[in-house]
């Protein structure tokens, strides 16, 4: 918890949860959308909760129940009795907090791994010329990265060449190693929105062209604005459009039935190697249109508004300064 304090302070701004984001993102009685939050005026209490999508506000679990852990890796760690809770908090109707006195955080906060998938989108490997990968390709953020939905890119003076790349992202939600293909989905507890935000000068020159530090500037990893636990949601994640706006504009449009490692295989890859606890946060690649491929090449600049956006889940959205 400390750890997570440190956090909002240094970020300082917690932001109001906009009242419309994205029609492709609403809730459904056929979803749960899992959140982190804070009341606007009790800023350093952090909570977990259901939105109720539409601007009908959110519920606090911990209102509802008061031995509902405050963060959502700890609520995961709780595993069926968490959701079955988090289940009769929304049936009751009650505990509902409006949406004007939240400030959304990043669904999950301090996980002990953030896994990063390398060139797992096939137009994405067309778009460089690039053969597909025989095996996923592993790198990491540090959680320190991570940053809420409507939060601030904090552009770093040590570099010239920050880029944009929009991603799926799933959390796991219970512990396993060695974990079979077959059962990898039920280790996971839903998906969200990424912005995998790199420094391509670090990432492709600096450092001996590893990838980790041109990815871990603070606030490099932007998530949200929702978990949709993979127990309520039906919807395939591997069909579902993908984009990235910069100012509006369109600069990344594709679909993640053109990732080439999908969910189930990259739970069961990095298992082999490392244990996945409750939380560990996944992203899984990006498509096409990052800056850095662009003739010539964009790279953010302080001002820039970037949106994420992902069908059936939501978009994250996110000042450049």
């Amino acid at each position: 918890m400390r750890l997570l304090v440190h956090s909002l302070l240094l970020w300082g701004r917690i932001r109001r949860q906009p009242t419309n984001t994205g029609r492709r993102g609403l809730a459904s009685r056929d979803t749960m959308r899992l959140v982190q939050f804070c009341q606007l005026n009790k800023e350093r209490e952090v909570r977990v909760g259901v939105d109720l999508g539409q601007g009908q506000g959110i519920v606090d679990l911990k209102s509802f129940d008061s031995s509902v852990p405050s963060t959502m890796r700890e609520f995961l760690e709780t595993g069926h009795r968490g959701m079955e809770c988090a289940q009769r908090a929304l049936s009751s109707g009650l505990c509902v907090v409006p949406s004007s006195e939240v400030g959304l955080l990043s669904p999950v906060t301090g996980p002990e791994k953030v896994v990063c998938v390398g060139m797992n989108y096939r137009d994405h490997c067309l778009e460089q010329n690039a053969p597909i990968p025989k095996e996923p390709i592993i790198f990491s953020k540090f959680p320190s990265a991570i940053t809420g939905p409507f939060d601030d890119i904090l552009l770093p003076d040590e570099s010239k060449e920050v880029d944009w790349e929009v991603e799926l992202a799933f959390v796991i939600g219970r512990r396993g190693k060695h974990i079979k293909v077959s059962e990898a989905l039920s280790y996971v507890a839903g998906f969200t929105v990424a912005n995998d935000v790199s420094a391509r000068d670090w990432q492709m020159h600096r450092n001996g062209k590893q990838w980790l530090l041109g990815k871990t500037f603070d606030s490099f990893c932007p998530l949200g604005p929702a978990l949709l636990n993979t127990f309520f949601w039906s919807p395939d994640p591997h069909n579902l459009g993908i984009r990235c706006r910069v100012n509006g504009n369109v600069v990344q449009e594709s679909n993640t039935n053109q990732m080439i490692f999908r969910t189930e295989k990259l739970v069961a890859w990095v298992s082999q190697f490392a244990t996945l606890c409750p939380g560990d946060v996944f992203l899984t690649g990006t498509p096409p249109g990052v800056g850095v491929f662009k003739n010539p090449p964009i790279f953010l600049k302080k001002g820039d508004v970037v949106e994420c956006e992902i069908d059936d889940i939501g978009v994250i959205r996110n000042t450049v300064i």
